[in-house]
């Protein structure tokens, strides 16, 4: 009997979740697909009408700009499926977006305004569905099986590293034998293939319905703190938001200069930035008013945020290896069969190996020599390997712009130690701040951790629009290096400066553990 009963309780995967994987494998392919042959393909045919000096800036600029949508749409996606849709339905009607967006990109190849829709569309598909899919995921189990969870998160991450590999060794040849209609229509393909992958799953699906407004938001909490008064005392939190709001302002009246997207995205920045320092200042006045667990949670949130905003230079280094870094490779010697943009590759097969490494190698012989490696220190060391990566970019560049003649090969030590600064940040980032939010508040840091990689990239597009400066120019000449030598470098002292400040700030963090109760 006691074996019958053992049996009986053995957790079972749900059948479903086959659909939500082979979905994950198919979408991913797409997106690295076409990611991953986007500079090359910009600078070598949409803007041939561009001086050649002034091509490659133009595709970071655009490139950069492509990431920051990716990464600002998971507000509205997941915005969507809570409020009005469900999860299921954003997924699906936003993967048709994202179809239609593949599509613009093989169609108009030679129209610069058709492409560039079809990025728009490809970034608002692909991003609202980002934060939406792994938490689906999460919706097909319960208390009975949730102990099976882990190994589909496993899974899923493995299977975008599987996609991304095999995305960046064969699209940039597709690009060049069959052309770049045929490039991008393949990733169109498997996106297409994704959507009906997932839709044929869909009456096994467990359908979690959208929630009612929750008068005890994250937003509605800081609304209350800002604005509520309380006599005898100063409302210092209210004139900081208010100041952010006068500095955004003058953020979005830069436009002209800086462009929409970055003044936009700078602009937003300034708004989470003084209005988070505000609502910390007055949280306390939202006791009584809101739930103390609620108000509470939101003080997590904002701690937590902190360790985001520390975390947003990595984003900066790590997304131009997709751009910088493929506008390095094409300067350096490689064989003729070999394209610039599959040096993307090695990202994925390292992040594969180096998983395993670290949880079966690294971690357990710091425990041994009484070093433990916690999600915090990790996460600083990472921010510290990119920086490092970055040295050593920045000295390659320097030996090219002296006249040497550098093989590709010289790339894998950088990437090598990218990809270790990958593995610490992002695979660490989303589990830490999962345990520091509480159970409401776990969607508002999923959407702030997209954001950071926003942030991330519009503090390139910043740096990159400073040096175009006459006056940044002149001055950078008087060191007697390239522009692109001294961003390498700057990018360097960013990440490092930002692991300086994470270790300071870490010593003082005190964890919490809000996982649920079995």
């Amino acid at each position: 009997m006691s074996q019958t009963a053992a049996t009986a309780v053995q957790p079972k995967m749900p059948p479903q979740i086959p659909y939500i994987i082979a979905n994950e494998g198919c979408e991913r392919f797409s997106f690295y697909g076409m990611r991953n042959i986007l500079t090359v393909f910009l600078i070598s045919s949409l803007l041939l009408s561009m001086p050649e000096s002034a091509r490659a800036g133009m595709a970071k600029e655009i490139f950069h700009t492509f990431v920051i949508g990716v990464y600002f749409f998971p507000l509205l996606g997941g915005w969507l499926a809570d409020r009005f849709f469900g999860k299921y339905n954003t997924v699906f009607w936003l993967s048709l977006v994202y179809c239609a967006g593949h599509a613009c990109l093989a169609m108009f190849d030679d129209n610069p305004r058709g492409f560039y829709v079809g990025l728009f569309l490809i970034a608002l598909g692909s991003g609202g569905i980002k934060p939406l899919v792994s938490s689906f995921v999460g919706d097909q189990f319960d208390q009975s099986n949730r102990s099976l969870a882990q190994k589909v998160f496993d899974a899923f991450y493995w299977i975008i590293n599987f996609g991304s590999f095999f995305a960046s060794l064969l699209m940039p040849i597709f690009l060049k034998q069959l052309g770049a209609s045929v490039a991008f229509g393949i990733p169109g393909i498997l996106m297409f293939i994704a959507t009906i992958i997932f839709w044929s799953g869909r009456k096994k699906y467990v359908h979690v319905a959208p929630v009612v407004k929750d008068p005890h938001s994250f937003l509605n909490v800081v609304r209350t703190a800002l604005v509520t008064k309380v006599d005898g005392q100063s409302r210092t939190g209210l004139f900081i938001a208010v100041a952010g709001v006068v500095v955004a302002m003058t953020a979005l009246a830069q436009t002209p200069t800086l462009g929409l997207v970055p003044a936009f995205c700078l602009a937003l920045v300034t708004l989470l930035g003084f209005g988070g320092v505000g609502a910390w200042i007055q949280l306390d006045r939202a006791y009584g008013v809101h739930p103390d667990a609620t108000v509470d949670g939101v003080r997590s949130v904002l701690r937590v945020l902190v360790i985001f905003a520390l975390v947003t230079p990595f984003w900066s280094l790590f997304d131009q290896k997709a751009s910088t870094w493929v506008v390095q490779a094409d300067s350096m010697t490689k064989p003729s069969w070999f394209q610039s943009s599959q040096m993307q590759a090695l990202n994925p097969m390292l992040v594969m190996l180096l998983i395993p490494f670290n949880n079966l190698v690294l971690y357990p012989f710091c425990r041994r020599i009484g070093f433990e490696l916690t999600a915090l220190r990790r996460m600083g060391l990472g921010i510290a390997f990119s920086g490092i990566a970055w040295i050593v970019v920045g000295l390659l560049q320097l030996a090219m712009d002296g006249g040497d003649a550098l093989s590709v090969t010289w790339q894998v030590l950088p990437y090598a130690l990218l990809t270790l600064g990958e593995v610490l940040v992002s695979t660490t980032g989303l589990e830490f701040a999962y345990g520091q939010a509480p159970l409401a508040m776990k969607g508002v840091i999923m959407s702030f951790w997209s954001l950071s990689v926003t942030i991330g990239n519009l503090w390139v597009l910043l740096a990159d629009a400073s040096v175009k400066s006459p006056t940044v120019l002149a001055q950078i000449r008087t060191t007697g290096i390239s522009s692109t030598a001294f961003l390498m470098f700057f990018f360097a002292c960013f990440a490092l400066l930002a692991a300086l400040i994470f270790a300071f700030y870490a010593r003082s963090y005190k964890m919490l553990n809000n996982y649920r109760q079995a």
